[in-house]
């Protein structure tokens, strides 16, 4: 469409990048899986076709990444209890190949809370073949294998709560494979797949880099409907967000040279449309923008009230913001000043 105006003369200059991101997601939505929202247990779901072997699933609580193939399925985050089912029954839609893997992109019960469904209705690949590696002896140790569920070591601390709290989690729902590197590799269903740990919304965050489909899963770092949560109480700050957005522009890719055709890295933030890598950049310069400006006053001594009632972040409102719910503009702006202030 964009490429029959050009010729025709009726527009000129350099490709918006609001055009090109608007024929990809168009031609995202169109394709959605059974033409249709995959219904089962009483509960929708949106069910995108991103790739050839992938897919994502919206409106169960946070988006979930699907990567199928020969080797198994992959979920990046599980979704809320209440909807575990129903994503089990959009995933057979998709493949009869099981659940291998859930990566949990955080510990925020929107992303988690699924897992123990999800993961039992999978299959651990110590349990691939006709006979499961190690026999009966092995069930224990695979918690009777389910998929395996992978997360930061320090998501697991919080949903277990090995202080003596009462575990905000069930135990079949925790993480029953962690790590604490910087950058966590595999090799499955025929490419390589970065976990990279980030220190953003939480400190507990993970984005996801699946290399051959050029899919990035973001988790809470994004949210495209909303200003992005800071969690100061569990390590989140938004200097850690701002690090964590230029992560991924630098590890996202732009269509070029071949700028009119469908293409680069597509995004799959926690919530909301999928993304490019154009839109990273603009929600990056916005969370910039809102930094610098709240920082300047601070530095002019205003009060955090006083902060609230200059309303700094007007222009951005009528798409992020929100006067209610559970994570309002004024929730948003206090988070800011906080983490810019050291406190708490």
């Amino acid at each position: 469409m964009y490429r029959n105006l050009k010729r025709q003369g009726r527009l000129a200059g350099p490709i918006p990048g609001w055009v090109i991101g608007s024929v990809v997601l168009f031609a995202a939505s169109w394709m959605l899986v059974n033409g249709a929202n995959a219904q089962s247990a009483g509960t929708a779901l949106d069910v995108l076709q991103i790739r050839p072997n992938f897919y994502m699933i919206a409106a169960a609580g946070s988006n979930i990444a699907v990567q199928t193939g020969g080797d198994g399925t992959i979920l990046v985050d599980a979704g809320t209890d209440g909807t575990a089912e129903s994503v089990a029954a959009a995933i057979k839609k998709l493949t009869n190949e099981p659940v291998r893997y859930i990566f949990n992109t955080g510990a925020d019960t929107e992303h988690v809370s699924g897992n123990a469904k999800l993961s039992k209705a999978g299959r651990n690949i110590v349990a691939m073949g006709p006979e499961p590696l190690g026999g009966e002896g092995a069930r224990d140790l695979t918690n009777n294998f389910a998929a395996t569920v992978m997360s930061t070591e320090t998501a697991l601390l919080r949903m277990s709560a090995p202080t003596g709290k009462v575990a905000p989690f069930p135990s079949d729902a925790w993480p029953t494979e962690t790590f604490t590197e910087k950058r966590k590799t595999m090799y499955f269903n025929h490419e390589g797949i970065e976990l990279l740990r980030q220190s953003a919304h939480s400190d507990a965050d993970v984005i996801v880099f699946f290399r051959a489909s050029d899919v990035l899963a973001v988790g809470e770092i994004i949210d495209s409907n909303h200003f992005p949560v800071i969690d100061l109480a569990h390590g989140g700050s938004i200097q850690g967000e701002i690090d964590a957005l230029n992560k991924i522009v630098e590890t996202a890719v732009r269509p070029i040279p071949f700028a009119f055709d469908e293409g680069g890295t597509v995004i799959i933030p926690g919530r909301g449309r999928l993304m490019e890598r154009i839109d990273a950049v603009e929600y990056r310069d916005m969370i910039v923008v809102i930094r610098d400006v709240i920082q300047d006053m601070i530095k002019r001594g205003m009060t955090l009230d006083q902060i609230k009632a200059a309303a700094p972040l007007k222009p951005y409102e009528p798409r992020y913001g929100a006067k209610t719910g559970p994570w309002t503009t004024n929730d948003f702006i206090e988070a800011v000043y906080k983490s810019l202030t050291g406190k708490k």
